[in-house]
């Protein structure tokens, strides 16, 4: 066997320029963050302070009266005066405040785990919790109690059978299930049920409605209800057509989600990253960057270095390597901001149509369309549009909102005339709610109906099960399910 050498060229990304690429996916809010820590730990970064000089110049104060003015137009002035400050005690604070604001970096971040933790998903526990204590159990009873309201789900029932929860806990079952019978007493109403059909009946009998028809129908016939088969109930519970759409319309008043109201109800806001505004009929976008800190390098270096005297080689080298990060880290925001503008005024360009007029107007896009108009690689569009945020005259839309598939739509029965046109995803879902929500509420459309009415009178080339991929994708039930009696 015979080795060979054979000469390879291969690019390798340096840690300056992935550095660079993890920077351009943060948002605004964690690029503030960042500003902050980078500034902690480098002590060459420094923040501008833009409104004290705007109201310094509006004020019409002379330089006079601010000396570090001064020693900015005169950096010989600048370096007498500086020479009065210990840089030796500066830099050795720096290097070894390095180490401590990682350190307290590392501990706030724990802390915020811990509180987020502590605030993920326990308010319908501690809801229901309190109201068991008020109660008059057993020591036993209330364990066995705050046992099983700790196996709820978000929706405040059971997703593990009671039987498996009591053979992993070694409680009797029917020990088990006199308590629960306790916790389904809880507010709010339906808490505590094993399945959805006794979610639905618990709130029945608590508004006195358990002789009526629809506690009957869910309790007797719970799979032709949940499949709306009507006949089937008819004939079953030999009631009319009239009785079944009243009682249907009384469980469709029920709550099959209870411990919602009480979960977690912290909102995160969002914060849009950019904005598009119409200004005498363009789109201009720009960065939602006005309350992010500026930041720059600072000019301390430059009397650092200059002091051969009193620094040693190794602070030198200590000033030129911050010196280095704080020039890229300044150069990579920079950086940021223009590949942002460059993909949002691409976007903004293509999608003029949908910011005219609406969702209807919406134009398939890829981000490979993006990349080759911007002059940038497709990963940079990819990591770029990651968890960004625009605000525009329609609302606020992510940025990957733009870039759907597309489905063909005929504009001509003469192929050789017109070109077949392309639809967005997203405006044919839009348009399948509609032709839904227009229907006969008596006489739903069924997927194929909604086809046919696609592509005959609206050219759009789509098939029955896309329809009903869609339909899903919307949360939209089938026909037979819509049907109202």
């Amino acid at each position: 066997m015979e080795f060979q050498l054979q000469p390879q060229t291969r690019q390798q990304f340096s840690p300056q320029l992935m550095y660079s690429l993890k920077l351009l996916q943060y948002t605004t809010v964690e690029l503030e963050q960042e500003i902050k820590a980078k500034i902690e730990e480098n002590p060459l970064l420094e923040l501008e302070d833009e409104t004290r000089e705007a109201e310094e110049d509006s004020a019409g104060e002379s330089l006079a009266e601010e000396p570090d003015a001064t020693r900015e137009d005169d950096p010989g002035e600048m370096t007498s005066d500086r020479d009065k400050i210990d840089w030796d005690a500066y830099i050795q604070d720096g290097m070894h405040n390095q180490m401590d604001s990682r350190e307290e970096s590392e501990k706030r971040e724990d802390q915020n785990i811990l509180e987020r933790e502590g605030k993920s998903g326990a308010t319908l526990t501690q809801y229901l919790v309190e109201q068991l204590r008020l109660l008059d159990l057993s020591t036993r009873d209330l364990e066995i109690g705050e046992y099983l309201i700790g196996n709820l789900n978000d929706s405040g029932l059971f997703d593990v059978p009671l039987l498996d929860l009591a053979l992993e806990s070694g409680l009797p079952f029917d020990e088990a299930e006199r308590v629960l019978k306790i916790v389904q007493t809880l507010e709010p109403t339906g808490v505590g049920a094993r399945d959805l059909r006794e979610c639905l009946m618990l709130q029945l009998d608590a508004l006195d409605l358990h002789d009526t028809l629809a506690f009957r129908m869910i309790s007797e016939n719970w799979r032709d209800v949940k499949l709306r088969r009507i006949a089937s109930i008819r004939k079953k519970m030999g009631a009319s057509e009239k009785e079944i759409g009243d009682a249907l319309n009384v469980v469709a008043g029920l709550n099959p989600h209870p411990g919602l109201a009480y979960g977690d109800s912290s909102v995160i806001a969002i914060h849009p990253d950019l904005i598009v505004e119409k200004v005498e009929g363009e789109y201009i976008a720009y960065l939602n960057d006005r309350n992010l800190p500026r930041v720059r390098v600072s000019r301390a270096y430059q009397v650092i270095l200059s002091r051969h005297e009193h620094s040693t080689e190794e602070d030198r080298r200590y000033v030129r390597r911050k010196l280095t990060e704080a020039n890229h880290f300044v150069s990579s925001i920079e950086q940021r901001r223009s590949t942002l503008l460059k993909v949002t005024n691409c976007i903004v360009k293509a999608q003029r149509e949908f910011l005219d007029a609406g969702l209807s107007f919406l134009r398939p896009m890829i981000l490979q369309e993006v990349a080759d108009e911007a002059g940038l690689h497709v990963t940079t569009v990819s990591r770029a549009t990651q968890g960004k945020y625009v605000q525009t005259p329609r609302g606020i839309y992510a940025l990957r909102f733009f870039f759907d598939g597309r489905l063909k739509k005929k504009t001509s029965n003469n192929a050789e005339d017109v070109p077949d046109g392309q639809l967005a995803t997203k405006t044919v879902k839009d348009r399948i709610a509609q032709i839904i929500d227009e229907e006969d509420a008596h006489a739903p459309l069924s997927d194929q109906a909604i086809e046919d009415i696609l592509r005959s009178k609206e050219g759009v080339q789509i098939k029955r099960r896309t329809v009903a991929k869609y339909r899903e994708n919307l949360g939209i039930p089938i026909a037979r399910m819509r049907r109202r009696i």
